[in-house]
C-alpha cells in the first residue's frame, strides 16, 4: 500500500469552472461602493468601463475590435454571435469534445443551417485544412473537456470571405489568442482569472460589426440577444451599458482578478503561470506508467484543463476523484460527463505550481487506494 502523503496542496481548487480564486483572495478586500446602486448610475458605468479597458490591456485586443460584458457566461455571449450573425453564408463547424458538439447541435437543429461539421474523436484535433474559409466557422479554441486546443492561429485565411466565431472561454489569459483571425472571441470570468460565473465577454472585430449592420436574421431573436437597432450596432454594449442588469459584485470580483493578473506580469506572467502549471502536471504523467494524457498530439495539450486517461475500470477515475476530495486535497477533479473516463484537472494562471507539485504524490496514493480495494 502506498503511504498517504504528507504535504497537501494549500488551495485544492482544480475544477475546470468555475476555476480557483486568485492566491491570496479574500472576499472583504472587494469594494462595496457600488453594491446596491445601478449598474446605469456613474459608478456603475465606470466599473464597468474599467473592466473592459483592464481586459483590453491585459489580453492585448487591438482598438479596431470591441469588447461587450454580455449576459449568461460565454454560453451566452456564443450564442449571442450564433444567433445575430449566422445565416448570411454557409456554416462550417468543427467538434472534438462536448462544448463544440453543442454549437453543432444550435446551428443544426435550432438553426436549422445544415453546416458542414467536421469531427475528431476525444484526443484529436479534426483535420483542419479541410476548412473552407467561404464558410463562416465555428470553434473552440481549448476543447475544455478534452484538453485538446488548436496550437495555432495558422490554419485560418487572412482573406477569408466568412467569419470565424472563437468559444476562447479557457484559452483567454492563458493562451496566445491571434485577434486578427478571430472575427468573434467569447469566454467568461469563471474560467483562467477564476472570476464569478453568470457573465460573458463577447468581443467582435471589424467584420462581425460589419456582418451585424448589413444582415437581418432569419429567425426572431430575444432581446438579450439583440445587438443592432435600426441596422446599427448599439455602442453602448461595449462601453459598459449592459443589455441586462449585471451583478456588481461580481464585476468588483473580477476587476479584482485583472489587477492581479497586471500584478504577475500581465498576458505574459498569466501565460507563464499556467504554462508552468501543466509542464509540472505533464512530467508526473510521463513518469507515471497508468496515466496517460487524453490528448495524443503534444502540440495540440491544453495548458489550462489537463485531462488524464487512467489505465484500469472505466469507474477508476472517479473512485480517485471521490477519495481525493474526502482528504480535502482535491477538489472536482472527475472528468466531464460526456468524456472519456479521466481526471481533469486545472492548470489555468490562478492555480500555484506547488499546489500541482503537491498534488501528484496524492494521485498516486488515490491510484493505489482504488485499484487494492
Amino acid at each position: 500500500m502506498t503511504a498517504k502523503p504528507t504535504a497537501r496542496p494549500a488551495r485544492p481548487h482544480f475544477s475546470s469552472g468555475p476555476c480557483a480564486k486568485r492566491p491570496g483572495y479574500e472576499l472583504a478586500a472587494l469594494p462595496i461602493d457600488c453594491l446596491g446602486r445601478s449598474h446605469r448610475a456613474k459608478i456603475g458605468k465606470v466599473r464597468l468601463q474599467d473592466a473592459i479597458d483592464r481586459t483590453r490591456a491585459i489580453l492585448q485586443v487591438p482598438e479596431t475590435h470591441r469588447i461587450g460584458i454580455v449576459p449568461a457566461s460565454d454560453t451566452g455571449a456564443y450564442e449571442m454571435a450564433m444567433w445575430t450573425m449566422l445565416g448570411a453564408r454557409p456554416v462550417t463547424a468543427l467538434a472534438w469534445e462536448s462544448f463544440g458538439e453543442g454549437w453543432v447541435t444550435d446551428a443544426a437543429k435550432q438553426l436549422k443551417l445544415d453546416p458542414t461539421v467536421i469531427k475528431a474523436d476525444y484526443g484529436q484535433l479534426p483535420d483542419l485544412s479541410a476548412v473552407d474559409h467561404g464558410h463562416d466557422v465555428l470553434f473552440t479554441w481549448n476543447g475544455t473537456t478534452s484538453g485538446v486546443r488548436v496550437p495555432d492561429g495558422n490554419w485560418i485565411s487572412d482573406n477569408r470571405e466568412g467569419l470565424t466565431l472563437c468559444d476562447a472561454t479557457s484559452a483567454a489569459f492563458a493562451q496566445p489568442l491571434p485577434f486578427e483571425k478571430l472575427d468573434v472571441t467569447t469566454f467568461s470570468w469563471q474560467k483562467v482569472l477564476g472570476g464569478e460565473g453568470a457573465h460573458g465577454m463577447l468581443i467582435l472585430g471589424p467584420r462581425a460589426v460589419e456582418r451585424l449592420e448589413s444582415h437581418t436574421p432569419a429567425w426572431p431573436l430575444p432581446k438579450i440577444f439583440r445587438l443592432t437597432k435600426g441596422g446599427k450596432l448599439i455602442e453602448g454594449i461595449f462601453v459598459g451599458e449592459t443589455i441586462n442588469t449585471p451583478s456588481m459584485l461580481a464585476v468588483e470580483d473580477y476587476l479584482d482578478a485583472l489587477r492581479w493578473a497586471e500584478s504577475v506580469g500581465g498576458l505574459k506572467g498569466l501565460h507563464a503561470r499556467a504554462d508552468a502549471n501543466a509542464a509540472a502536471l505533464n512530467a508526473w504523467i510521463d513518469r507515471t506508467p497508468w496515466a496517460s494524457n487524453l490528448a495524443v498530439d503534444p502540440a495540440t495539450r491544453s495548458n489550462t484543463s489537463v485531462c488524464i486517461r487512467i489505465d484500469g475500470p472505466a469507474d477508476l477515475p472517479k473512485t480517485m476523484a471521490s477519495l481525493l476530495e474526502k482528504e480535502g486535497v482535491a477538489f472536482d477533479i472527475n472528468g466531464y460527463r460526456d468524456a472519456p473516463p479521466s481526471l481533469r484537472i486545472w492548470c489555468g494562471a490562478t492555480v500555484d505550481t506547488a499546489d500541482i507539485e503537491a498534488l501528484t504524490p496524492w494521485l498516486d496514493w488515490a491510484y493505489a487506494t482504488a485499484t487494492a480495494a
